[in-house]
């Protein structure tokens, strides 16, 4: 039977301050998206609000802007998909045995707290299905509860982006929080490679998670491996 993954993305388009625009890391959702496809699963996109999702504008230059990101960008029925997206309450979680949230610093803002989000990764993780994220995609795991209450996240292995990367980025002073330690504080066992922006992935059972926007295949790879 083909797999289906649902893939979230944001529908943010700039930091608190207005000035700084931000949105979708457009290779995290193309590296995998491509690695799924190859693999014949079906996917879905979805977002906390439904429509648009705003691309960022860090993602769409060199070094990030690669092969696949580029043919993404170039393609007007890939580019729709952006602009059309599912909104959670149109989302049957039954129908999908994975879930993959993508990153870029606008998901800090509505992936923690989209409840349709939360209800449809709580029902994915509680029947074995795939719960996955890249980047800042684990701020959409920070607030997911399980039905007896607990963090989805308390005692299990967990990455995502980290604070040293957000300074070497130059947007310490722009985010809304230290996601990291926001992790830490949940419960998580937060690990990270030892060099910034390298590929690392973890795998806790049906939990996978990756570092940075350089893990994105890497991550896709051991959720297909999973699934």
């Amino acid at each position: 039977m083909t797999k289906r993954v649902l893939t979230v993305v944001t529908n943010v388009g700039h930091y608190d301050d207005p000035s700084h625009p931000t949105g979708l890391w457009l290779s995290e959702l193309t590296h995998a998206f491509h690695v799924f496809a190859e693999r014949g699963f079906e996917q879905t996109i979805v977002s906390p609000r439904g429509g648009r999702s705003p691309l960022e504008p860090r993602s769409l230059k060199f070094p990030n802007y690669d092969k696949t990101a580029k043919a993404w960008h170039a393609d007007p029925d890939r580019m729709a998909l952006l602009e059309n997206t599912a909104a959670p309450d149109e989302i049957d979680s039954a129908d999908f045995d994975a879930i993959y949230f993508t990153g870029g610093h606008a998901v800090m803002y509505d992936f923690p707290d989209s409840e349709g989000l939360q209800r449809i990764t709580r029902e994915i993780f509680e029947r074995g299905g795939i719960v996955s994220s890249v980047c800042h995609g684990y701020c959409g795991l920070l607030n997911t509860r399980l039905s007896d209450g607990a963090y989805l996240v308390a005692g299990r292995k967990v990455t995502g982006f980290a604070w040293r990367e957000e300074v070497l980025a130059k947007v310490d002073k722009l985010v809304p929080y230290n996601a990291e330690e926001e992790m830490k504080k949940r419960g998580a066992h937060y690990e990270k490679a030892k060099l910034p922006f390298v590929s690392y992935a973890v795998v806790d059972g049906n939990l996978v998670t990756g570092q940075n926007p350089g893990s994105a295949k890497e991550t896709a790879k051991k959720v297909a491996e999973l699934l």
